[in-house]
């Protein structure tokens, strides 16, 4: 397959790759009469070749059979009653039911009902956003808690869910693959050394016949064939690939899973990194991070007000009151629970009136709020008997580690951290801020993520990592030189659409990660300098006659043992 392979790419017109270098160093030994030698060169190169087939690992299963977005059906309501449908088949305009914990399937406007919804497989946003009559709402998103009505104003094909998946296949053909380090090598290597035999067997006997003297063109013939025999970079065949097998090994050991060589190139030289915010600087989980009270109230009567009203609910932000205050409610201290679809909730307390929501819910009832500016996340205000008690802040609090993480990566010769992100711009400056980022862009939808990546890449000085774990972030982590998901609780999108997988979700790895790489290329250009270096002597007295064959061999497979022991210390991550 390999002399097939060299006969096409002359075909084509793409000679001088590693096929036709394998191919003239093979015919080469043929004929010469050194079967062993002709076996041999042959042999390595399909070893090498097969080594980086299986580190590249070129099989991945489709994106889009993974996206675990995509609604299987929509509710769509008729004179018969509501019927199931494939999503494809609703037109614009028509009316759909959207139950509690049913995903809505088409992009639409709520004409009856009030909900909570989880946009954090669309957006990555944290927080669930309220909803009532009136308000757009995007495909993708889960209904948490009341029945929907909603009237669709696009087709399924052009809903957030169907941009999400176009987004990540055309961002997947988009990315320039790196190529092959041999195939680049071997774009320059191969003509030198075909034109340097050439021109051994040609000038030496036109330059005796010129001078009087017999031309001997089989003996300049014989030197240019044992010459291109010499040039065959079998200990580059080998030990490049060998080395990015064990450095991607030696990752894998630590917890990184490395997809391929190419990548773990690229990962090496790294100058810009791009982190989505939830699920990744952040823990993706609700905690009560600041509490303000009114004056006369403490911090455990108004924690101890908010999860008593808060405890019937199940939504998220109840559940983190609830962990705060750190008690299980007595029973019959809770009565009268009535839920406030989109505003919070009112129940009796100890006897008392108590709500616990948004500032909708305390206009309503006619509550007055202090201003609470900057806030970053979501507030809980809480009142009894009509009067303010006090508000909770409720946000994603960041990893522990991830500020060091990022200081590392500073040290380890990253120049910029950006985050960008679907949550609020308050929420994302906060994190921004307290983690020492360069800069952030919040409130974005996948597609605006991959705008902004696709600006960066032009401004990087290097290669250009996203970091990401969710659905939403598979379309930007395919388009990212280096995409790097978060294995332990990413989604199976972000990890089939990225390069790079930390496999405990731990920031720490990623400037791991780059050294672990970056100790990997050094020792394959120090293979690469090795090599070449004793070739060029053995090229030397080849074409003055002073190497003979097995010389030749004896120095390749030398050379070969030696840098193939080299590139075994690309194994060894422990120190790093």
């Amino acid at each position: 397959d390999v002399l097939w392979s060299a006969a096409k790419g002359i075909v084509k017109g793409h000679i001088f790759d590693e096929n036709f270098l394998m191919a003239v160093a093979t015919l080469g030994a043929l004929a010469l009469g050194d079967l062993p030698e002709a076996v041999g060169v042959m042999l390595f190169y399909k070893v090498g070749a097969l080594f980086e087939e299986y580190a590249v690992g070129k099989s991945r299963r489709s994106i889009r059979a993974l996206m675990d977005i995509r609604p299987d059906y929509a509710v769509l309501e008729s004179p018969d009653g509501p019927r199931r449908v494939s999503p494809a088949e609703v037109e614009t305009g028509a009316v759909i039911l959207v139950r509690p914990g049913e995903k809505i399937p088409i992009d639409g406007v709520v004409i009856e009902g009030a909900s909570s919804l989880d946009a954090s497989a669309l957006t990555g946003e944290s927080l669930p956003r309220d909803c009532a009559a009136g308000d757009e709402v995007t495909s993708g998103c889960v209904n948490l808690s009341g029945l929907l009505r909603i009237k669709t104003t696009k087709p399924f094909g052009e809903s957030a869910v169907s941009r999400i998946l176009r987004l990540a296949e055309e961002s997947a053909e988009k990315k320039s693959r790196s190529e092959g380090f041999m195939t680049r090598f071997a774009r320059i290597y191969t003509p030198a050394v075909c034109a340097a035999a050439l021109l051994l067997a040609l000038v030496p006997p036109v330059f005796l016949l010129l001078t009087g003297q017999a031309a001997a063109w089989s003996v300049w013939l014989k030197r240019a064939l044992t010459f291109l025999v010499i040039s065959c970079p079998c200990a580059l065949v080998i030990s490049i690939p060998m080395g990015f097998f064990g450095g991607i090994g030696g990752a894998s050991a630590r917890g990184i899973l490395v997809k391929g060589s190419a990548y773990l190139e690229a990962l090496s030289g790294v100058k810009t990194v791009v982190f989505d915010k939830t699920g990744t600087l952040t823990r993706g989980v609700f905690e009560v991070s600041e509490l303000r009270c009114a004056e006369g109230v403490s911090e455990a009567e108004l924690l101890e007000a908010a999860a008593l009203a808060e405890s019937w609910s199940n939504h998220p932000i109840s559940r983190s009151l609830l962990e705060a205050w750190g008690h299980e409610p007595e029973p019959g201290r809770v009565g009268d629970v009535r839920e406030r679809p989109g505003m919070g909730v009112a129940a009796l307390v100890d006897g008392a009136p108590v709500a616990a929501g948004n500032a909708r819910l305390m206009k309503e009832l006619g509550v007055t709020l202090p201003e609470w500016e900057g806030a970053a996340g979501t507030l809980v205000h809480v009142a009894r008997e009509g009067r303010w008690l006090g508000s909770v802040l409720i946000a994603d609090a960041p990893k522990p580690g991830a500020a060091e993480a990022i200081s590392e990566l500073r040290r380890a010769g990253v120049e910029k951290a950006v985050m960008l992100t679907g949550d609020a711009p308050a929420a994302a400056a906060a994190v921004a801020n307290g983690l020492g980022l360069d800069g952030y862009e919040a409130g974005l939808l996948p597609g605006g993520k991959v705008d902004c990546v696709e600006r960066l890449l032009e401004s990087s000085a290097g290669p250009l990592a996203f970091v990401g774990d969710g659905v939403n972030d598979a379309p930007v982590l395919a388009r990212a030189d280096v995409g790097v998901a978060m294995g332990g609780l990413g989604s199976d999108a972000a990890i089939e659409a990225a390069d790079v997988v930390l496999m405990d979700d731990e920031l720490s790895k990623l400037p791991l990660a780059l050294r672990i790489s970056r100790k990997c290329m050094a020792i394959v250009r120090q293979n690469i300098v090795f090599a070449l270096g004793v070739k060029a002597v053995c090229l030397v007295l080849g074409a003055l006659g002073h190497a003979s064959m097995w010389l030749a061999i004896f120095a390749d497979v030398g050379v070969m043992v030696i840098a193939v022991l080299n590139a075994m210390r690309t194994l060894n991550t422990k120190r790093l």
